[in-house]
């Protein structure tokens, strides 16, 4: 063994050859007691060359692709690419396992840095250089704070909910060594390879303490932040609990009082609305009637008025229609078995069905009928209807002089109801159906409008 530069915060150095032991997710500290797990064949003749010796091996971690820095370097190439400082072990006992594997119980000693790869076949071994650290022996006020500052920021941790081993914060209490309570504590942090490697690879005591330190701070931080989220979860899902069972409080109390639940309407009303095939404007509208709903009172005269809009919307057949099913000689009988007579009119109405039947996309015309009352009118227009496998809507306009019994009221008002139009389309079921509109002649105007302009609205294309 050769001293450079004994005494204090020196180094001693002393080389050897000794299987190597690669390590996959782990980094063993110098005193730290670890069992390994290994299968591979060179591993395993490995630990048995080792055991016929002197028990002792050299264990380093694989290097992790990505990560570059100090005490991070690889001299060794794949596949024994191991970071270049490592620990010396003792191997203190082996177990093998009925699943082929090893388990390998080994103790650190003191660290070493690989230096050459002598040989990989039955097993790697290497030249290492054995670096020993020399104890620290100045008693400073600063070594005794930095000591106390990481027994405290431990236990902290352990507080905070680090799960460690019941023994590790008695054993500490007993360690004055700046270099062994930082190996101790960085081999209890369960901190990544490439972390764990650089505090291994610092070989002055307090600049390794100080950077275990530095670790426990950040370790800290981050529990407190994980507590302050679970605090804050913990508030919601109580805070939510609580709304959940008053709620269903509420709900029984009205299922006995006979009252519905509001929010079941509003999710019927939700379901409704994705089962319907809306355009995209209908469904923008709906989407947006039915949030406001949800925020008012269910009580309101407002709140009503918005329910009977989103129902009258719900309710509307959208896209169902009515098959066409066009035979000109079936249309035929059927006009001559509801009309004796008015072959004109019979013949100039299968006119109008035979164009339907060559272009079916384009628009279906406005047929007018004019007669005196009695002569079967609006029995044609059910004829028609019939033939052509649709539903038939009767609408009634003697009479009417209010323009909002065409187009519909503003659903701002109080008793709102929409137009004869689209209550014609509500009650046939269908999109397609064949409307009457009976008695046109007979429609009124006064100081509230005109319904024969909004029909003239309404009927032009």
């Amino acid at each position: 063994m050769t001293d450079a530069n004994a005494g204090n915060n020196k180094l001693v150095v002393s080389s050897s050859e000794m299987p190597l032991l690669p390590l996959k997710d782990i980094v063993v500290f110098p005193n730290m007691i670890v069992p390994v797990f290994i299968n591979e064949d060179l591993c395993i003749n490995a630990v048995e060359s080792a055991m016929a010796k002197q028990r002792k091996i050299f264990l380093s971690a694989f290097k992790v692709a990505g990560h570059e820095g100090e005490g991070l370097q690889a001299t060794l190439e794949a596949p024994f690419d191991v970071y270049d400082i490592g620990t010396v072990c003792t191997i203190m006992r082996t177990r093998k396992l009925p699943d082929g594997r090893m388990k390998v119980l080994v103790q650190g000693l003191h660290k070493a840095s690989v230096k050459e790869l002598i040989e990989s076949e039955p097993y790697p071994k290497v030249f290492v250089q054995t670096i020993q650290e020399a104890k620290v022996t100045n008693n400073s006020s600063e070594v005794e704070a930095l000591i106390r500052s990481v027994r405290d920021s431990l236990e902290k941790v352990v507080a905070l909910g680090k799960v460690l081993s019941p023994d590790i914060l008695m054993i500490l209490e007993d360690v004055n060594e700046p270099g062994r309570l930082a190996d101790l504590v960085a081999s209890n942090l369960g901190l990544k390879v490439q972390e764990a490697q650089s505090i291994l690879a610092i070989h002055q005591p307090l600049d390794r303490l100080k950077r275990v330190y530095a670790s426990l701070s950040r370790e800290i931080e981050v529990y407190q932040m994980q507590v302050r989220i679970q605090s804050h979860a913990k508030d919601e899902i109580g805070r939510m609990q609580r709304e959940h069972y008053l709620r269903e409080q509420m709900r029984v109390i009205k299922s006995e009082l006979g009252d519905t639940d509001p929010k079941d309407e509003l999710d019927q009303y939700w379901q409704k609305m994705e089962a319907l095939p809306l355009n995209k404007e209908a469904r923008e509208e709906l989407t947006r009637q039915i949030k406001r709903l949800e925020r008012m009172h269910q009580d309101t005269s407002e709140a009503a008025l918005t329910r009977t809009h989103i129902e009258t919307v719900l309710s509307l057949p959208w896209g169902k229609k009515s098959t066409d099913g066009l035979n000109l000689k079936k249309a035929k009988e059927i006009l001559d078995d509801d009309h004796f007579g008015l072959e004109q009119v019979k013949d100039r109405i299968l006119e109008y069905l035979a164009v339907k039947k060559l272009n079916p996309e384009a628009k279906s015309p406005i047929v007018c009928f004019v007669g005196p009352p009695g002569v079967g009118k609006t029995s044609l227009g059910r004829s028609i209807a019939k033939s052509m496998g649709r539903e038939f809507a009767r609408i009634a306009l003697g009479g009417v002089r209010d323009e909002a019994d065409i187009r519909g009221h503003r659903k701002t008002y109080v008793g709102a109801f929409p137009g004869r139009i689209v209550t014609a389309l509500k009650n046939a079921g269908t999109s397609n159906p064949v409307i009457m509109l009976d008695e046109i002649d007979k429609m009124a105007s006064d100081h509230r409008g005109d319904p024969s302009s909004a029909l003239l609205e309404v009927l032009d294309p």
